[in-house]
């Protein structure tokens, strides 16, 4: 945001260079990203000096100009010829000097030289308001008081102060900070403690709120009082519309606010003097001298004050007149057929507090970035849409005449209380390692307008007003006071003392970089897919629970609405993805998270998750390429993985109830479940729009490093004598899985048997049997 040094000055009075000032604003927070210099007239009048003429006469060979001498102060008379018809010996007048630069209101600019007008010499220029930049008259030039001094700048006379302007980068949770008076409240804070500055912050002035009874009043009903907690409205009659006085077009021009009139300038002037977005309506153009606070249906259109028509959304709050019609969108952008004109003879003010994230959400969706809308995204002040009403009122009737109604319409349905916190001094210390003196606290917080009530010696009773919305808890009041104290003066110790630990886990960081370079290595690539997904995926699938849901608000893209449940639709997005661009044959892995919420809270899950489709070979003539990827090219990478960590042994168990399967194996270890394998449901693959067998393997990342730290690395010496093989043809059960056979021979010989290996499987009913196979089997001994 930018901050005016002249605004600034209007609510302390300080005299420190605007460099100190932004060193000082950085310490506290409000990082200062620059500094620039406004002259609030072009050239800052340099060069133009008060002149005396002594003496004019005709021009000798023109009639409408003058011959002057003009005194002003050093040297010489100067000789200057003027065109003004008001120019006059005896006078006192403005002139500029040679070498001085005169701005033109189109900007274009010009330099006084010495020169011969109509074969005359002339030395200067007697000025008239609108070569200045200090009005717009050109009939003639400016006439001083008879007794203005010779010689003084006119930068003097006029008192034209140059400001400077502060970009102050916010971060979103201050919102307290949003406005010029906001950033004077820490300011004051930190000169008092720091700086022994003794003056109090100068409030906004509201002493010309002086009501009366007026012709009418606009009432106000409050429909949706969870989109809007608090309306604040108020009429004013028979004001008269202009242009605004220089003051307040110079401090609005600064911080980057271009003027319309006084009535729109006042309602700016007051959003970023104190932070509370207003808008004016014409009160005339309310039908049925109502306004309704609602919601109105999906594709409503509605034209705005830049003349587009925009299609309204089902969750845009809007502000409507008594036949329902809308009249601008809430918090976000006026209409056009609203707003203050010319013409406009009563006013009704709007001061309401919205909530933030209904404004975001429709400020997103029709790509209106407002002043106002950015305010009421970080969370305006709900106890401050009064005062707000009430300093625009007053400044309205000081520009723009008028009488303020009576009657403030007021609907705040459940009023929202300052939150109490209990402040321990001694946590004050422990959280900053510094010991700040209780009266110090109390003055930090006090300068911010913070409310306190000491319950005993070791602690206090804070109450926080509502516009800082990110103090809730006492690690937040304990930042707020170091803040305001001064990082800068918590002492660094010289020398820094550690514990040093040893974990017998594998280094997490390490692993993960060791797995990813072996699957890179085997012609996996990696991707990294969003957290974020959209739960319409999952309807009708029945593959998580949708209670267990993590849901969020998501304003910059409102169909990713839920955490990812689990790791597969996700990734097979990125599978849909890169198919769908002519990369038939994928070995993706992915890294990643699944978020799940429980009874007890929120549950983490992170996983290695691989995928595989397409053929094993690229088309070559030295390869076969008509063999596609199966269920064992899964099943080989998941255990060539936890053969890497050092994980051996384990046992495969058939999946019945993951319905994301349709026929899959987990890898387990005891109880301990180290990977899940299979092929992909095709209804899933279906959803996702994919035609082609997907094979999917999550790894539990912590569940193999746990494992991983158990695994021993062995050196055996090399046997003397040589392998031998023996082939076997078994008849067993047709639901006798090879893994049980496995299982049973690795128990009978666990020393010598090295590998066992299926290679064929034969199934004839009428030479069998019924459920009947024969497993052929290669072992190693």
């Amino acid at each position: 945001m930018k901050l005016s040094l002249n605004w600034l000055k209007r609510y302390l009075k300080i005299s420190y260079t605007p460099e100190k000032i932004a060193e000082m604003l950085t310490l506290i927070g409000l990082e200062v990203e620059g500094i620039d210099k406004v002259e609030s007239i072009k050239g800052g009048l340099k060069g133009v000096v008060t002149g005396h003429v002594v003496t004019c006469e005709k021009h000798p060979d023109a009639d409408r100009l003058s011959l002057t001498t003009v005194q002003i102060g050093v040297g010489d008379p100067l000789q200057i010829v003027c065109g003004a018809p008001n120019v006059a010996a005896g006078q006192k007048v403005m002139v500029a000097t040679i070498g001085t630069v005169i701005y033109n209101d189109d900007g274009t600019s010009f330099t006084i030289k010495k020169g011969k007008i109509r074969g005359v010499e002339s030395q200067g220029m007697i000025c008239a308001e609108d070569e200045l930049g200090i009005g717009h008259d050109h009939s003639g030039i400016i006439v001083l008081p008879a007794e203005t001094p010779i010689g003084m700048p006119a930068a003097q006379y006029f008192k034209v102060e140059d400001d400077y302007v502060f970009e102050v980068g916010l971060t979103p949770n201050r919102s307290d900070a949003t406005s010029q008076f906001g950033i004077a409240r820490d300011l004051l804070a930190y000169l008092k403690v720091n700086e022994n500055f003794t003056d109090e912050l100068k409030d906004p002035d509201i002493s010309g709120f002086i009501t009366e009874r007026i012709a009418f009043n606009i009432d106000v009903e409050l429909e949706d009082k969870v989109a809007c907690p608090r309306y604040t409205g108020i009429s004013i009659a028979n004001v008269t519309v202009k242009e605004s006085p220089d003051w307040m077009k110079k401090l609005l021009q600064a911080i980057g606010v271009k003027p319309i009139n006084n009535i729109v300038d006042a309602t700016n002037f007051v959003l970023n003097e104190i932070g509370q977005p207003l808008h004016a309506f014409d009160a005339d153009k309310i039908a049925g001298r109502k306004v309704i606070v609602t919601k109105l249906s999906a594709a409503t259109p509605f034209t705005t004050l830049d003349g587009v028509e925009r299609k309204l959304g089902a969750n845009d709050l809007m502000i409507c007149d008594g036949n329902r019609s809308p009249l601008t969108i809430a918090g976000v952008y006026g209409g056009l057929n609203s707003g203050v004109t010319e013409e406009t003879k009563n006013v009704f003010l709007e001061s309401a507090c919205f909530n933030a994230t209904a404004i975001r959400k429709t400020s997103t969706l029709h790509n209106l970035r407002t002043d106002a809308a950015k305010v009421f995204e970080k969370g305006s002040d709900p106890n401050n849409t009064e005062f707000a009403i009430k300093r625009a009122a007053s400044l309205i009737k000081e520009l723009a005449g008028g009488e303020i109604s009576n009657i403030i319409v007021d609907e705040y349905p459940k009023p929202i209380k300052m939150v109490e916190i209990r402040l321990n001094y001694a946590k004050v210390h422990q959280v900053t390692g510094v010991n700040i003196p209780a009266e110090t606290i109390h003055t930090i917080l006090q300068s911010m307008e913070m409310e306190i009530e000491p319950l005993n010696a070791e602690s206090i009773l804070v109450k926080v007003p509502t516009n800082k919305v990110d103090v809730i808890r006492e690690i937040d009041l304990i930042e707020e006071i170091i803040r305001i104290y001064g990082l800068n003066r918590v002492e660094v110790p010289s020398r820094l003392m550690s514990t040093i630990t040893y974990s017998t886990h594998p280094d997490k960081h390490k692993t993960k970089e060791l797995i990813s370079d072996f699957l890179s290595s085997r012609g996996f690539n990696e991707m990294m897919g969003l957290s974020l997904i959209e739960s319409r995926f999952y309807d009708g699938l029945n593959i998580t629970d949708a209670d267990s849901f993590v849901a969020i608000n998501n304003t910059s893209n409102v169909h990713l609405d839920i955490m990812r449940p689990e790791m597969l639709l996700s990734g097979l997005q990125s599978v849909a993805y890169n198919l769908n661009r002519q990369q038939q044959r994928l070995a993706l892995y992915e890294f990643g998270k699944s978020y799940l919420k429980r009874d007890d809270g929120h549950r983490e899950q992170e996983y290695i998750t691989l995928f595989l489709t397409g053929k094993k070979n690229e088309e070559s003539w030295l390869t076969d390429a008509k063999s596609d990827r199966s269920f064992y090219d899964i099943k080989r990478a998941v255990l060539s993985i936890l053969e890497r960590l050092g994980i051996n042994d384990g046992q495969f168990t058939e999946i019945t109830d993951d319905k994301r399967f349709s026929y899959g194996l987990s890898f387990d270890r005891g109880p301990i479940t180290l990977a899940t394998f299979g092929e992909v449901s095709k209804n899933i693959l279906q959803k996702v729009g994919i035609k082609v067998p997907v094979f999917y393997a999550e790894l539990l990342y912590d569940n193999i490093l746990m494992m991983a730290s158990k695994a021993k690395t062995k050196v055996n010496e090399i046997s003397k004598f040589p392998s031998m093989r023996r082939d076997l043809a078994l008849v067993v059960d047709k639901n006798i899985p090879f893994s049980d056979i496995e299982q049973t021979a690795r128990k009978a010989e666990k020393k010598l048997l090295k590998q066992i290996t299926l290679f064929d499987v034969y199934i004839n009913d009428q030479q069998l049997g019924e459920n009947k196979k024969v497993l052929c089997r290669v072992f190693h001994v």
